[in-house]
């Protein structure tokens, strides 16, 4: 008995020391640094949509499952899941992106995959394409993704639509329009309007202000404190203010700013609250990688983690947070997250949370929704020399707290 228990001491010893080592920084020899598996991971994840979409065969080759199977009869997800896997790749890929490419490994990977992206919007807006890709319907899920492709685009616009033709301009814009006709619900859906809006401002010039105003005025009247937004007036303990609610409010609002339009200035009350809602997101990350189940929409996996990734992207944690000890965070989580039968033998994503776990998916989930994974990757913004990417590890607040690390107390923000 007493060797039994030295036996397993020894093993919660080495399991300890791996977690605390295995997210380093690039290493002399050889060793995957953060960066390249980030890379790796996310190239991995979408590869297969970009391939596919640029050689119109995305509806032909990607499956599409729901919680009671692939393909089933009356399976009505298979009208909208091909533009949910377009627009949710795209918004996580797009920072990344536009970092152009370049001479370095790295660059010459992002240069195939801009290429990739690319021909695929080309093909997704074409209304010859077999991959056309409508976004006024069937149902209102399209207004969801063109919303998430119309973030993607401002956090690209400086290499991916300048890189698109004419003609494909003109029919991105004349689809924003078109998903118009799609009321969205009394709760964060008012953000989809709003974004698609904004996106129309950014690249025309012109923008209907109706959809903005009034989804800025319900979200303001939702504010619950602390860094928290009710998903309509009530409060859910969910993931939505990460998927949805602060990254848009964000990034409309900054478009708003920039643009001298009403509720620019919100960007300026926004951002405390989107800065301490990463706070309580870092803290969350337990020391072994695992973070808390939560809520509708599980499916979706790390992306939970956007408006973490999010502030890290734009240099924004406090002082207190160093950046290189949420990279190894969000790095913990990946690779805890990354389990087996998470894709499927043709390399694309399965539902579930670890792994193929179909029955954690809501029933408006499929195989595209999985995509907004992605969202975790935003990091990849960042050029490779910057602190997040380049100083050496560190250990996040869990791990320092459960072992018995000094660590600063925790306060709730009352704006």
């Amino acid at each position: 008995m007493l060797k039994h228990f030295l036996y397993c001491g020894m093993l919660l010893i080495a399991f300890s020391l791996s977690m605390n080592t295995a997210f380093a920084a690039p290493q002399a020899g050889g060793q995957q640094s953060d960066r390249e598996y980030w890379v790796e991971q996310l190239v991995r994840i979408v590869e297969p949509i970009y391939v596919n979409l640029s050689q119109n065969t995305l509806r032909k080759n990607m499956p599409v499952e729901t919680n009671d199977g692939y393909n089933v009869p009356g399976n009505d997800r298979k009208e909208v899941t091909h533009l949910e896997a377009l627009g949710r790749s795209f918004c996580g890929i797009a920072p990344w992106l536009n970092l152009g490419a370049d001479d370095t490994p790295e660059g010459k990977i992002r240069a195939r995959m801009i290429d990739l992206v690319v021909k695929g919007i080309t093909n997704a807006v074409n209304p010859d394409s077999p991959d056309y890709l409508r976004f006024d319907g069937p149902g209102g899920q399209p207004l969801v993704d063109a919303a998430f492709f119309a973030q993607g685009l401002l956090r690209a616009k400086d290499v991916i639509w300048p890189a698109l033709d004419e003609v494909t301009k003109q029919r991105i814009v004349k689809e924003f329009k078109a998903s118009r006709k799609i009321r969205p619900g009394e709760n964060n859906w008012l953000l989809f309007s709003a974004t698609v809006e904004a996106a129309l401002l950014e690249f025309t010039g012109e923008y209907e202000a109706g959809p903005i105003d009034y989804a800025f005025t319900k979200h303001k009247e939702w504010y619950k404190g602390d860094g928290w937004y009710g998903d309509g007036k009530n409060f859910h303990l969910d993931y939505y203010n990460s998927y949805v609610i602060q990254p848009m409010l964000t990034d409309v609002s900054a478009v708003l700013k920039k643009h001298n339009k009403p509720w620019g200035d919100f960007y300026e009350v926004e951002l405390p609250r989107l800065i301490r809602f990463a706070v309580q997101q870092e803290k969350l990350i337990s020391p072994e990688g695992t973070y808390p189940i939560l809520g509708r929409s599980s499916g979706y996996r790390f992306g939970s983690f956007q408006v973490l990734s999010q502030v890290s992207l734009m240099q924004l944690l406090p002082n207190d947070i160093n950046p290189a000890q949420v990279r190894c965070a969000l790095t913990s989580v990946m690779k805890r997250q990354l389990a087996d039968e998470t894709f499927d033998k043709d390399g694309w994503l399965t539902l579930g949370w670890c792994g193929h776990q179909p029955g954690i998916a809501d029933n408006y989930v499929s195989t595209g929704s999985a995509y907004l994974c992605t969202f975790i990757y935003l990091p990849l913004g960042l050029p490779a020399d910057n602190p997040f990417w380049s100083a050496p590890a560190a250990q996040w607040s869990s791990q320092k707290a459960w072992s018995g690390q000094p660590i600063k107390a925790d306060h709730a923000i009352n704006k």
